[in-house]
């Protein structure tokens, strides 16, 4: 099968082609100094099922991600708490870990951490000066980005429309406002390393081309993060890494994810305005919270909104539904459940091979669900466990697992029957399609409304 991949270096969608097996893929992790919330759930989820796609095709990856732990955002919030900066970003780390395991992010085969890559920088930082890539000031290192001439092309930014970004420190010594620190000199910081331009930290852009070429090499198939890394963040490291090694392309596939809004602005740490994942946690399970950010594209923004998620919770719940239809024990064969099956897994496969279409891919799944309550009562025991496997294995592939919320069913009762009264009044004010839509809601819900001579019947699935 063939796998597209819109690749944010070329702004086209891109035939996969990995030069490694297994599959390289990177993806920018946290700098851990606040609880996880929903922006890096949308990014770290919709990052896990591409890697879950690529081996579901039967591609096999390794998968890295980084920890930035240490920065100066982390150490000013650990001295503002008056907390050992190391150890605010190790719970941290560890609060990270507890909220993905839960929403099902797989976890990475290797996780470097900056503070025990500081050799492998230093040494980085030193061939880039020996190749005339960086220059040393009193204030630290410097990367020249006018070393390097296709410098931008990642963000499409160039020296005339302000490539001076977020980041980037004033210094009178600097040869060029785009340059950045690839060492920060600091004698008196609670937290430094000894380096032979004095004790200090590396920059922040270093270190993701450090922890890259350690862990995976030269050059990646597929990097991933949140667009809004894509400056000035991912194009240094691209600088950085092809400056020193001269192999280009760095990386093969830059995959970027739209941005969690919430009231028109980003969800993050440094505005205050974030979600944690926590929070959402206590309210919804897992697979729902899973099941939202998976409805949009992984390259589209989301505007966060507590009534869509619950509204997804009503749709997780139309998928359990599914789970409870049987087939008949004595039923004439009827193909039309196994040709749906075919089509199902054509259609998921074609969603996802275009770059990764969850939504669609979610869509052609629910209406799979419909198709195999409709099909269900004229279909044998054999073709709806089959079909229903299928069902199961497809959302799977997106990290979705269907669990039944442990009820007693005589607390629904009283509802079921209310619903089945207000369909009957419809049926004799002759609203027979309100009455229908009553019927196939709770089809979906695993209520399956049975008309009779001598009146209406229900029973659950």
């Amino acid at each position: 099968m063939t796998i597209l991949i819109e690749n944010t270096r070329t702004g086209r969608k891109e035939v996969f082609e990995p030069r490694n097996d297994p599959v390289r893929m990177y993806v920018c992790g946290m700098t851990p100094k606040d609880l996880p919330h929903l922006g890096h759930a949308f990014m770290f989820i919709h990052m896990d099922v591409i890697r879950r796609y690529l081996e579901y095709s039967g591609y096999s990856v390794h998968h890295v991600q980084n920890f930035t732990d240490i920065d100066d955002k982390i150490i000013d919030r650990a001295i503002k708490a008056d907390r050992d900066p190391m150890d605010w970003s190790q719970e941290h780390t560890e609060a990270y870990f507890k909220v993905m395991d839960r929403l099902k992010v797989l976890r990475a085969h290797e996780f470097p951490r900056v503070t025990e890559s500081i050799p492998a920088i230093i040494q980085d930082v030193q061939q880039l000066i020996r190749s005339g890539h960086a220059y040393v000031t009193s204030t630290g290192v410097y990367f020249d980005a006018g070393s390097f001439p296709t410098y931008g092309e990642l963000s499409g930014r160039t020296s005339d429309d302000g490539l001076a970004g977020a980041r980037v420190a004033v210094d009178e010594e600097k040869k060029d406002v785009r340059d950045w620190a690839l060492w920060k000199v600091d004698s008196t910081g609670p937290i430094g390393w000894e380096s032979p331009w004095g004790r200090g930290r590396p920059g922040w852009h270093i270190e993701c081309s450090t922890m890259i070429q350690e862990t995976l090499g030269s050059h990646i198939d597929i990097h991933g993060g949140g667009i809004d890394l894509v400056f000035p963040h991912h194009e240094n490291e691209i600088a950085q890494a092809e400056a020193a090694t001269q192999e280009t392309p760095f990386v093969s596939y830059w995959t970027h994810t739209g941005l969690i809004l919430t009231d028109g602005e980003k969800m993050a740490h440094s505005s205050g305005n974030f979600t944690t994942v926590t929070d959402v946690l206590s309210k919804v399970a897992p697979d729902v919270l899973r099941l939202y950010l998976l409805s949009v594209h992984y390259r589209s923004p989301l505007h966060f909104s507590a009534l869509a998620l619950q509204q997804t919770k009503t749709g997780y719940e139309r998928l359990l539904g599914v789970l409870r239809t049987r087939g008949q024990d004595e039923s004439p064969d009827n193909n039309a459940l196994s040709k749906s099956g075919l089509e199902i897994r054509k259609t998921f496969e074609s969603s996802m091979n275009d770059d990764f279409n969850t939504p669609r891919a979610i869509g052609a799944i629910y209406e799979f669900g419909r198709t195999i309550n409709r099909l269900a009562p004229t279909s044998s025991v054999t073709n709806v466990t089959e079909a229903k496997n299928i069902f199961i294995e497809l959302l799977e592939v997106l990290g979705i697992t269907l669990y039944e919320p442990e009820t007693n069913s005589s607390n629904i009762e009283p509802y079921i029957n209310m619903l089945v009264a207000v369909r009957q009044q419809l049926r004799e004010a002759n609203k027979w399609d309100l009455a229908d839509q009553i019927r196939d809601d709770l089809a979906d819900l695993g209520v399956i409304i049975e008309d009779t001579a001598d009146g209406t019947d229900w029973r659950l699935t």
